[in-house]
């Protein structure tokens, strides 16, 4: 990197990094929040978090996919209208440019630009990797052999995958081992992990999950627990078998590479109303982790922005209090 480059992008970082929690604390004041909230808020400021907070991509997937944002943009809307320094792409935003190096280069410089690392890219729609059938399993591992490509590329640590498939239980383990196997053979060689999200299914099942992952013997091989993605099976009224979502989490934590802090509501206290999140990041916390926490918000009642914004300042909060 150029030296007039390397000044730049470390003067942005930096101003990325001060202004996270007084983005928090001003965005609190701007929403109505009580003294007492901005004194909790300008406290957190001055707290050293022991995790970094990055921004998913599908926070904002109505504005994508409707055309008000678009993908190259996204590294400029994590850092300016954020302050993050981290940002976690969508496959679904830019699926016909896996392969396109001019574009991918764009998405590139632009973080670059923004002093933004570039985590991971989140892949949908490419096959089951835990298909009972061989041929369709094996084309999904090589459907996920572009995005490989591309995530070394962008400098990603990581591409999340799903551990779909259909059959019994032990039927679809035994597929999403080998899938998953083989696909992190190949990720391997790039220096890229294979992450798998509790995604609905028999993934959302912590247990279930955890083997398949331990039972692939690939180091590079590992989760994403979401904070929220516990469904196994839902119904048209809602979901009909829950798994426990803190006892997920522990069993999912030990393989993890990166978290998904899922967000739906919050209460007049600032906390989320639907997931307990001081004991999910005391779960997070005993596990070692002090990696990259994601702010996926998915909540109806607030607009992306003010999702996002709730989100940053609760995991400001729970970064200076969770021992």
């Amino acid at each position: 990197m150029r030296r007039r480059n390397f000044l730049t992008t470390t003067a942005k970082s930096s101003l990325g990094l001060s202004l996270l929690g007084l983005s928090a604390a001003c965005s609190a004041a701007d929403k109505g929040a009580t003294d007492e909230t901005m004194v909790d808020a300008k406290k957190d400021m001055a707290v050293d978090k022991w995790f970094d907070i990055s921004l998913a991509q599908w926070s904002l997937n109505k504005a994508f996919f409707g055309g008000d944002i678009d993908n190259l943009d996204f590294a400029r809307v994590a850092r300016e209208d954020y302050g993050l320094g981290g940002i976690e792409y969508v496959s679904q935003f830019f699926k016909d440019k896996a392969k396109d190096e001019a574009y991918l280069q764009q998405m590139l410089d632009r973080a670059n630009d923004q002093g933004v690392k570039t985590l991971l890219i989140m892949i949908d729609g490419e096959g089951s990797l835990g298909a009972t059938d061989e041929k369709e399993r094996m084309q999904a591992v090589d459907n996920h052999h572009k995005w490989v490509d591309a995530a070394k590329y962008l400098g990603c640590h990581s591409i999340r995958v799903n551990a779909a498939g259909s059959g019994t239980r032990e039927e679809v383990a035994a597929a999403a081992t080998e899938g998953l196997g083989k696909l992190s053979e190949y990720a391997k060689g790039a220096g890229i992990n294979v992450i798998v999200e509790n995604h609905g299914g028999y993934s959302s099942d912590g247990s279930w999950l955890s083997s398949v992952i331990k039972n692939t013997g690939m180091d590079n091989c590992g989760t994403l627990p979401d904070f929220g993605n516990f469904c196994i099976e839902r119904s048209p009224d809602g979901c009909k078998d829950e798994y426990d979502r803190y006892k997920g989490l522990e069993e999912l934590m030990p393989h993890a590479k990166a978290v998904s802090a899922k967000t739906y509501d919050f209460g007049s206290d600032g906390m989320e109303s639907v997931i307990d999140y001081t004991q999910m990041m005391k779960i997070v916390k005993e596990h070692d982790y002090s990696g990259w926490v994601g702010i996926e918000y998915e909540g109806k009642d607030l607009s992306p922005d003010d999702g996002i914004r709730k989100t940053i300042a609760l995991l400001e909060k729970l970064g200076g209090r969770v021992a």
